[in-house]
Formats: structure tokens, sequence, C-alpha cells
């Protein structure tokens, strides 16, 4: 079985597409999402996907992010191959590259 592509997007392009009405799920942990978000994110961890997944929307993107593009990947990557979803985009690097190009993030760790 070849293995499944999920859509990669890079800070800039993800900023675009929330500007345009797609949602950005945070698919880290409660204590990480404490400690640093993006703006206008919603948490959704990854330990809960089972509780989440289907209250997704499927007429809109969903950008999945996390720490370093890893989770968020792994969760794309399920929700395309095993659930039939077509609008899940991933944040390629994550959070920390989101940071590293100059994009806001409300950090409470200060």
């Amino acid at each position: 079985m070849d293995e499944l592509e999920v859509p990669q997007v890079t800070p800039a392009e993800a900023a675009i597409l929330v500007e345009g009405g797609a949602l950005l799920v945070d698919v880290r942990e409660q204590n990480e999402w404490d400690a640093a978000r993006i703006p206008g994110a919603v948490l959704k961890p990854m330990s809960l996907v089972g509780d989440w997944y289907e209250d997704l929307p499927i007429d809109i993107t969903v950008v999945l992010q996390c720490r370093s593009g890893a989770r968020s990947n792994n969760i794309a990557e399920a929700l395309i191959g095993k659930v039939g979803m077509t609008n899940i985009a991933n944040l390629a690097g994550g959070i920390v590259e989101w940071s590293e190009v100059g994009l806001p993030i409300d950090d409470f760790s200060l």
C-alpha cells in the first residue's frame, strides 16, 4: 500500500488560509497550549482525538498543527486515510516554524 500523502502548508500559507476562514486546530496537549499558542487556534488534544474528530467541519479547510508538525501529520493521515476527510492540511514545522518565521504567537511561559 502506498504511503498516504498529507497536504502540507507552510506557516505563511496557513496564515492565509486561516485569514480566509480555515479552522486552525492545535493537537498538542493542555500543558503545551497553556504555555504558548497560535492566536485563533482551537485546542483539540491528540490524546482525545476519538472524542472530537467527528465534530470537525467538512465544508472548510482544517489545518492541523502541533509543536513540530509530526503529531498533527499523524492525525491528518488518519483523518484522510481512515475517515476519508478531504479538507485536511498539516502545518509543516508546527508552532516552532510559525514562530521562527515571525508570525505571532501568544506566549504565556514568560
